[in-house]
């Protein structure tokens, strides 16, 4: 179906969530068909669940797996890491891969992030693994208001 599992969650009242991505965006139709699919399943295999929800992640959609980072290399990310890095945990930049990463590797690749210019004008890569990061997601600036004329 082309389509990746990207988060499954169980929330109160019976309800299980469950987010879909597919690299052309998801569209409502993609949500309808994995609905239907997924509700089979579930009533051959006994799921206890009262309702399902399918849907995209989101502009904000979370990084998880190494092949996402590889994935959305370049764009602009916010991660928070498990270890403080100069009294701070959570970093803003844009996400630089290394040429030679490869999602299927054992071991993990060393990112990095271009964090955005400080008040002194100077842009700063900071280096990270995939096992140093607690979350990660990304981070868009949207612009609502569009061109002006």
């Amino acid at each position: 179906m082309d389509i990746e599992l990207v988060d499954v969650e169980r929330a109160p009242l019976g309800l299980l969530r469950v987010t879909i991505d597919r690299p052309d965006g998801v569209r409502i139709e993609d949500c309808e068909q994995v609905s239907k699919q997924l509700s089979r399943v579930f009533e051959v295999e006994n799921i206890d669940y009262k309702r399902l929800e399918v849907g995209s992640p989101g502009v904000d959609r979370p990084l998880k797996r190494v092949a996402d980072f590889i994935r959305f290399a370049g764009e602009r990310v916010e991660i928070k890491l498990r270890e403080a890095v100069d009294n701070r945990k959570v970093f803003v930049g844009t996400l630089r891969v290394p040429a030679d990463a490869d999602a299927a590797a054992a071991s993990s690749p060393e990112f990095g992030l271009e964090i955005d210019a400080d008040k002194k004008g100077e842009t700063r890569i900071l280096s990270f693994t995939f096992d140093d990061v607690d979350r990660a997601k990304l981070d868009p600036i949207l612009d609502f208001k569009g061109k002006k004329r």
